[in-house]
């Protein structure tokens, strides 16, 4: 590696350490089942370290039963976070899930979702849809999902936008907490927080991508995790692998790369799950987690450094790959 590139790596370990100083000791150590637990900012919820995505499970490939298997699993074991969204293959990942969390399952359970909508009608249309194919009467945590776009902030906060749906829900009990994810570029994070700002609106949760190639490259860790762990906002982490692609630049193991997200002050990472062999490496990661120094950290970001330079391990940030309100619109309203 070049001195240039070596002294960045050091500079962004370092930067990444010291917000993993952040994180409390008791939030890094195993409960009785192996699980680690973490505040989920200021709202008093305790939540799994790792995170049950909901994509996978819907996938056609993932047989039902399969799929509900894998919950059951993910639960008895410890996980209690389980992400989904109201456009995951096209319903599917929330009906399963919905199956999967009756018979007791949906009071042992921290439950996300998310909706697409930017108009209060279409963004409340999505969220009674959430609620019935998840087989519930509230959702623990309701997000705005893909806000990717400049103007999207701009959008949600506008009269008439999805702000005001989200705002009516949650005073009809229909949604506890609120927050937003996106994976394109700081920027519109940081945008999204200050339009919340002026509107007085103080977002619960933020999702983003976090793994060991966004410290090199428009960074989330290095621009917004801090100013969510300031103001008290909980980081939920996501694309640990950016799906496989972090993982085909052959520069980490996927226990690294794991180990990596669970250092950083994150409340959850979530991570999509869609076999028994991904299930158990999830476990395995975390419990074999061990709080990294600086130096550590800094070894990880030199293997990736290079492969980091341009984005071509994180598609999300730099192609349509992963936008799916860019394939359809109409999900907007």
């Amino acid at each position: 590696m070049q001195r240039r590139e070596f002294v960045k790596s050091a500079a962004a370990a370092a930067s990444i350490a010291s917000l993993a100083a952040l994180m409390p000791a008791e939030e890094t150590t195993p409960a009785s089942n192996g699980m680690i637990y973490r505040k989920l900012g200021r709202t008093g919820e305790r939540v799994s370290a790792i995170g049950l995505g909901g994509y996978h499970l819907g996938m056609p490939a993932l047989g039902e039963a399969e799929a509900i298997r894998l919950m059951h699993q993910a639960i008895d074991r410890g996980i209690n976070f389980l992400d989904n969204c109201w456009d995951y293959n096209g319903g599917v990942s929330e009906e399963r899930m919905g199956k999967a969390l009756t018979g007791g399952y949906r009071g042992k359970v921290f439950l996300m979702t998310k909706f697409d909508g930017r108009t209060k009608v279409e963004a409340a249309r999505q969220i009674d849809e959430s609620l019935r194919r998840l087989n519930t009467d509230h959702i623990d945590l309701m997000q705005i999902h893909e806000v990717i776009r400049l103007d999207d902030p701009d959008r949600v906060f506008a009269q008439g936008g999805a702000m005001e749906a989200m705002r009516d829900a949650k005073q009809a009990g229909k949604i506890r907490y609120i927050g937003f994810t996106g994976h394109k570029d700081p920027l519109v994070h940081l945008r999204m927080l200050e339009e919340a700002r002026k509107h007085n609106v103080h977002f619960d949760t933020v999702q983003m991508p976090l793994n060991v190639m966004d410290a090199h490259f428009r960074s989330f860790g290095h621009d917004v995790l801090p100013v969510l762990v300031r103001e008290g906002i909980a980081p939920l982490g996501m694309k640990a692998f950016g799906d496989h692609f972090v993982l085909d630049s052959k520069t980490v193991t996927p226990i690294e790369g794991l180990h990596y997200c669970l250092n950083l002050p994150v409340s959850v990472q979530i991570a999509g799950i869609d076999s028994q062999q991904v299930l158990d490496q999830a476990f395995e990661a975390v419990k074999t987690f061990r709080p990294m120094s600086e130096a550590q950290v800094a070894k990880l970001l030199e293997k990736t450094s290079e492969a980091a330079q341009a984005g071509q391990f994180e598609l999300y940030k730099i192609s349509p790959h992963f936008d799916g309100t860019i394939a359809n619109p109409k999900w907007l309203g």
